[in-house]
Formats: C-alpha cells, structure tokens, sequence
C-alpha cells in the first residue's frame, strides 16, 4: 500500500470512531454478555411469594380412632380439594412427654387422664397443611368438638358421634398452630415446594 493510500485509510479509521463505530476488527474483542444462570431449586423464588397470607400453616392430626376406622384418607382429600398444600405428614405413636405439652391447657381438666389415655392408645397422623385463612377454615372443615354439634359435611359432624372420639384436631389460632407445628414437627421435616395449580386457587 502507498503512501497516499495508507493516509486515506486512516483518515477513514479515525472517522469511523469518532462517529461512534467500531474499529476493523473489533467485533473479536467485544466481551460476551454473561451467561443466563438457572436457579437451582433450592434458590428458586417460590410461586407464592407475591399472594399475601397464603403461606399460613395449621397442624392437622387424625386421632387414633381416626386412624383404626381408615378415615386417613377422607381427611386428606378434603383439605387437598379445598386448595390446601400439604408441606408435612407423619405416622406416630404419640407419647405422654408430647401430648402433655399438646394439652397443657387442659391438665386441670377432669377428662385430662382419658384424654391421654386415649390419645396414646394407637397410632397418631400428623399433618400440615398450608394456604390462604387456612387456620380459620380448617376449624369450620373440621367441625364443633362436641360431634352432637358438628354440623353434616364438616367432619365431625360425617365421622363421630361422641366428642370422646371426635376423629381429628386442628389448630384453633395462628398462634396456637405455630407452637404445635414446632411441638410436632421439625424444621427439616416441613418440605417447601410450588403448586402448579395456584393460578386456578387464587387470583393474582
């Protein structure tokens, strides 16, 4: 190349740039954007961080009459087609150490020793389930603790006809499911996972 050629040459490369165009060869030298990471499930944002309240829990437990008359099932799928996540279940024999803990409220009661007994006489399911107001509805599902009571389709009022075996508890509070949940269950016995069908349950 010529003198007069070269001299063209880089009067067009300075041109270029300070146009704001990229120099001859510099498309090799541009960094590549970084790479869309996937996030693991562990550091998944759940589906159901945006709907407020839905992440409340309640401890569900089927009592041992519950348990002899294979009523385990009936329950769960009552919870399930009303909406609610299931994050946590367990079979048990319960001891008194726990049930104590349970019912302290009620250890002046005078039923206080055929409760006991009568809750450790066979097997316990221990469940938790989570969603929306789930505290409050739990307790309608479930129906008055006297069985003459419970109304017919909540499951007292389907199941029992004697409050001394009235088939299932649940948790009367959001203060009182929390500390039974924790009595009952620990933390690493609580799965977190996303329901594909929240958009079907609640509105967005």
């Amino acid at each position: 190349m010529g003198f007069f050629q070269r001299c063209v040459a880089r009067s067009l490369l300075q041109g270029q740039r300070s146009l704001g165009g990229p120099a001859p060869g510099s498309e090799r030298l541009k960094p590549e954007a970084p790479a869309t990471r996937s996030l693991g499930p562990g550091s998944r944002r759940p589906y159901s961080a945006g709907i407020p309240g839905i992440q409340e829990r309640t401890l569900v437990a089927v009592k041992p009459d519950g348990v002899q008359r294979r009523l385990v099932g009936d329950v769960i799928k009552r919870f399930e087609r009303r909406g609610f996540k299931l994050v946590g279940m367990k079979l048990l024999q319960a001891n008194e150490g726990l049930l104590a803990e349970h019912y302290h409220e009620l250890r002046r009661k005078p039923f206080y020793p055929a409760l006991i007994h009568y809750m450790t006489s066979g097997p316990v399911v221990a469940m938790v389930w989570e969603g929306y107001n789930v505290v409050r509805t739990s307790r309608a599902m479930v129906g008055d603790t006297n069985s003459t009571e419970a109304k017919p389709g909540t499951i007292r009022g389907d199941f029992s006809i004697h409050v001394s075996r009235n088939v299932v508890h649940a948790s009367d509070s959001v203060e009182t499911a929390q500390r039974e949940i924790s009595l009952w269950f620990h933390s690493n016995e609580l799965v977190e996972w996303d329901c594909c069908d929240y958009s079907n349950t609640y509105q967005l």
